[in-house]
């Protein structure tokens, strides 16, 4: 699929299609700077509505597929999102999670899941979606899973949230587009993890570059750059396949690196705001301080557009450094100005305000909470949501700039959307996964530039 296919396809197609996002021009070539030009209406580029709960309606039974942190967080957004919803189901490989996450959904949300609906092993998820009773799946497991889970969801008529990134792969994003494609046919809802484009004040400072504010678009900036990581010290009854998924936002295969497990939110806001995709990618990165694992401590990565503008792209996960987590719109008149710290607002190049959310006239709900309120409103209301070509858009964008840096090569992006790289085990059927050994990982054996070559 060639890039200007995919962009149409994905900003035209992905969220015009469903997400309830009219088609826009790229935002780098098309920002009406003229004081004369016609204001767009926020109807017009498929602004959401904000509700504070998503409307009654039949009951909908959800299941959850990963019942880690990220997959009780989830569960319990969820739950909030409006009435006559539940979680009937759970699955997860590991006994301790699964028990962990329906005690705190009974004590938090009083929602009680049967015994007989909490499935163990990496067949869990089948079992969950051959239940005719569940309506939706929330999959919340190591991003690896995402694609191969949400696709077999799609098959099975369910309504899907996923968690990003879309795979940690080209392999995987192919599978994610082939879902989100499935899910448009059967007039499935499928809702991503990428909760900025479910913010308020994201997209109002949108609106307000589609409608001139800084002139002309020059260039973009994502950036999460934080602290250390988490990790969970091995225990001496743990399999090397225990060990990787309990550890998997320091392992590869499942997370695809920090630049997709945590720089995806950032690389997703501003992929939305360019609206196109990049034609190269190039960078450098490396590991420095990480303890275990097999991935880069730090990223950096530049990014060129067909029109010649650029986007930067840093992420970072090492202590005593700075933190900086936002996103920066560059434009001939001023700068858009993107954080999740509720200082979203607009400057000209004196540092004059010319636009800022205001929090306090128009309180808004934790873009967590309002994805799934939107997940919700999407079904009951039958607003046709398919984010899928959004997300493995963005998931691709994120995955090129790994490449470069691993690799310290020049890439395109045609070459990387069909390229046959793959990570993890040769075995494809996630059922089959076994709680033993995983040859192909090596402990500290992280990517060398200019000398390994995997594209």
């Amino acid at each position: 699929m060639k890039r200007r296919d995919f962009f149409t396809k994905s900003a035209l197609g992905g969220a015009a299609l469903s997400l309830g996002i009219a088609p826009v021009a790229s935002s780098l070539t098309a920002c009406s700077s003229s004081s004369t030009s016609k204001k767009m209406s926020p109807e017009e580029f498929g602004m959401f509505s904000f509700s504070d709960k998503a409307p009654d309606g039949k009951p909908l039974q959800a299941a959850l597929i990963g019942c880690g942190g990220r997959g009780s967080g989830a569960a319990t957004q969820f739950l909030m999102a409006g009435p006559n919803l539940s979680i009937i189901a759970l699955a997860d490989v590991f006994q301790d999670r699964l028990d962990g996450c329906r005690e705190m959904l009974k004590e938090k949300s009083n929602n009680e899941v049967p015994q007989e609906n909490c499935f163990l092993g990496f067949d869990a998820y089948k079992k969950v979606l051959a239940m005719p009773e569940i309506d939706l799946v929330l999959i919340c497991t190591p991003a690896y899973f995402h694609p191969y889970i949400c696709k077999e969801a799609v098959e099975a008529g369910k309504h899907v949230f996923v968690e990003k990134p879309a795979g940690v792969d080209p392999v995987g994003v192919r599978t994610l587009i082939v879902a989100g494609k499935m899910a448009q046919a059967t007039g499935l809802t499928i809702v991503t993890g990428n909760q900025r484009r479910h913010s308020r004040d994201y997209w109002e400072a949108y609106l307000q570059m589609k409608n001139g504010l800084i002139g002309d678009n020059i260039a973009v900036e994502a950036h999460f750059n934080t602290g250390p990581g988490w990790v969970a010290k091995r225990k001496p009854e743990w399999s090397d396949m225990e060990y990787n998924i309990r550890n998997q936002s320091n392992i590869k295969w499942l997370c695809g690196d920090h630049v997709l497990d945590i720089g995806m939110h950032n690389i997703d806001a501003v992929s939305w705001f360019a609206g196109m995709n990049p034609m190269t990618a190039e960078g450098f990165g490396g590991c420095v301080r990480r303890q275990m694992g097999d991935i880069f401590d730090f990223f950096c990565g530049t990014y060129v557009f067909e029109n010649g503008k650029s986007m930067l792209a840093t992420t970072r996960q090492m202590g005593g450094c700075e933190i900086n987590v936002c996103e920066r719109i560059l434009g001939t008149k001023g700068i858009v100005y993107l954080n999740d710290q509720k200082d979203i607002r607009i400057e000209d190049y004196e540092g004059n305000v010319l636009w800022a959310y205001d929090y306090e006239k128009n309180p808004m709900k934790n873009p967590y909470e309002q994805e799934h309120i939107h997940l919700v409103e999407s079904i009951r209301l039958n607003k046709k949501i398919n984010q899928a070509l959004d997300l493995a858009n963005s998931t691709m964008v994120a995955i090129m700039g790994r490449e470069a840096a691993y690799t310290g090569k020049l890439l395109k992006w045609d070459d990387m959307l069909s390229s046959d790289l793959r990570y993890g085990p040769e075995e494809t059927d996630i059922s089959k996964f076994e709680m033993g050994a995983v040859p192909f990982y090596k402990e500290g054996d992280v990517p060398r530039p200019g000398k390994d070559a995997n594209i």
